[in-house]
């Protein structure tokens, strides 16, 4: 098949539908590792991806899983040249992979686990294509600081775009700091959110720094992206009010041991240093 047959073709349901089965199995069975199906089924594509992701979801709300928002990933260009991914992508978060940070989290459930230092957003209207940062801003109730965790279903982080995309965007827990009101403080956070920086630690050892501008040009920047996406996603559904929103790692993914104690420090923001001790 020539690449221009590949690249408009599309994968079939069954295959969509046997893709949805293994994957979901893989991210609930702690430790397991799948073949990329990129290497498999060579016209799979993102648009299948994300058909995978519908279908995917559908099955963990059978399971009475309840989603509680979306995580974006991949929008720290600085990991595009290492992991061979060239855009954002995105998942959903659920009340089973999602919690408040404050007790250590067991690493046990995940693959090949990774720390992201990230700003989240808890949203009071739902957001429209087009909006600038500002406008964006009036839709959220309050910013917080916290941790993702992500994980790699497929060996070594080895995969394509469409594969992250499958794997729930390589979601595995996403821990919420303290929740901060925009109220009236929406100038402040608007030009806050696009200007500080980030210490990572790990153990007291300083990891990595990172800046507002790694995560798309700011946090806000990255949701907006993700607002876009959806609205161009016939499986899916847009955002909504209540939803939460993680925007990105503002650093590198750092992968990370039981016993490990990780805290950040920022500057330029009003957003407390975080910490998460893993077990």
């Amino acid at each position: 098949m020539t690449k221009a047959a590949i690249a408009g073709a599309a994968t079939n349901e069954a295959t969509i539908r046997k893709i949805a089965d293994e994957v979901f199995t893989a991210l609930n069975g702690g430790g397991r590792h799948v073949l990329p199906f990129s290497t498999r089924y060579p016209v799979f594509s993102l648009n299948d991806a994300y058909r995978v992701t519908a279908l995917a979801n559908d099955m963990r709300v059978a399971q009475r899983y309840k989603p509680l928002g979306r995580k974006i990933g991949f929008t720290n260009r600085r990991m595009w040249d290492e992991y061979g991914v060239r855009a954002p992508n995105w998942g959903y978060v659920y009340d089973r992979t999602m919690q408040d940070l404050a007790v250590p989290l067991p690493l046990a459930p995940y693959t090949e686990p990774k720390i992201e230092p990230e700003i989240m957003f808890g949203f009071v209207a739902a957001p429209s294509p087009g909006m600038d940062d500002a406008a964006l801003l009036t839709c959220i109730a309050w910013v917080a600081h916290g941790f993702e965790v992500v994980q790699s279903i497929f060996p070594d982080w080895k995969f394509s775009a469409a594969d992250t995309v499958v794997a729930n965007a390589m979601h595995a827990a996403l821990l919420v700091g303290p929740r901060h009101d925009i109220g009236s403080h929406a100038g402040e956070w608007l030009d806050t959110l696009a200007s500080f920086d980030i210490e990572l630690y790990c153990d007291g050892q300083l990891m990595d720094r990172g800046h507002a501008s790694n995560v798309l040009d700011g946090p806000l920047s990255a949701v907006r992206h993700l607002v876009e996406l959806l609205s161009r996603d016939p499986d899916n559904l847009p955002l909504a009010a209540g939803e939460i929103v993680a925007s990105g790692t503002l650093t590198r993914a750092l992968p990370v041991k039981a016993g490990e104690t990780w805290t950040t420090k920022l500057n330029g923001i009003g957003l407390a240093a975080i910490s998460l001790r893993f077990c």
